[in-house]
């Protein structure tokens, strides 16, 4: 039987510049892909309805809405994995992108060779999912595959002005699963299989990346993750030999940490669930308030 991986998959390039979108098309056609390359944000979001990308790249500055803009709506009616591409290298710019709910980003100019380690990583993420890990952290879903071919401008599917989140009835939450299954720490509770999380009753909406770090946190407790092993964790990695961790990877982390900080209602000056070891990496605060 065929899994998700073994079928061609389709990619959504949304980038202004056309020698990117090129360099972009021929890296991910290596990778097995098929593309649909656009080169404004109105019409990826387009692409990204339309289509039902497997995985999305989004250049942050691009003529009309904006790759960050571009990536909160379509994140908030897609599972499409999400890379951010950027010229810039502020800490602001990355955590405003991966607030937006990227799962990655890489700085221009970037190696062939680094996006396509990236996208392999993120491919073993949905991998290990199908085989068994939570279901909402699962390959997007694929629809019909799309063409490869550049400056695909779909335009059948209209764009929503405002993003339109559906809201779970909050009473029915901590009935799905019994109270065993939980990885709790303080108030907080993590359900790891149907990608829960709660304080108090109030259910957070994390990205996938954040529950991820959060679920790794939680399962060391009192144990320091660096970020270099957070990092690993988040790639499908077993061990620092088998990827270089570089200085983008760390920030990354240190982006998608601030963006868990924040919705958790956390500080990093005065921790309540997760604190940092300066120099070493993070882990959770004592059990005692």
């Amino acid at each position: 039987m065929s899994t998700p991986s073994d079928e061609l998959k389709t990619a959504v390039i949304i980038e202004d510049d056309a020698e990117i979108r090129h360099v972009l098309a021929e890296v991910l056609e290596s990778s097995g892909f098929s593309t649909v390359s656009v080169g404004n944000g109105i019409d990826g979001v387009r692409a990204v309805l339309t289509y039902k990308p497997v995985l999305t790249t989004i250049d942050v500055h691009m003529p009309g809405i904006d790759g960050i803009e571009a990536a909160k709506r379509i994140r908030a009616q897609s599972d499409t994995f999400i890379i951010m591409l950027t010229g810039l290298t502020d800490e602001a710019d990355v955590i405003a992108g991966l607030g937006a709910g990227a799962d990655d980003y890489l700085v221009k100019p970037f190696r062939p060779r680094e996006l396509r380690a990236r996208v392999e990583a993120l491919m073993r993420r949905a991998r290990a999912t199908a085989e068994g890990t939570p279901a909402p952290a699962a390959m997007p879903s694929q629809g019909s595959v799309g063409p490869s071919f550049p400056s695909a401008r779909p335009a059948t599917t209209s764009i929503p002005t405002s993003p339109v989140v559906e809201e779970a009835p909050a009473a029915s939450v901590p009935a799905l699963v019994g109270d065993g299954e939980w990885l709790e720490h303080r108030d907080l509770r993590l359900h790891p299989e149907n990608r829960i999380v709660l304080i108090g009753d109030e259910e957070l909406d994390l990205t996938r990346t954040e529950f991820d770090l959060l679920a790794t946190l939680l399962e060391s407790k009192r144990r320091v993750r660096s970020k270099a092993d957070l990092t690993l964790v988040l790639r499908g990695e077993s061990y620092v030999t088998s990827y270089f961790v570089g200085d983008a990877d760390k920030r990354a982390v240190e982006a998608h940490m601030t963006n868990l900080r924040r919705k958790l209602g956390d500080s990093a000056a005065n921790p309540s669930y997760i604190e940092t070891v300066r120099g070493v990496g993070y882990r959770l605060t004592s059990e005692a308030v």
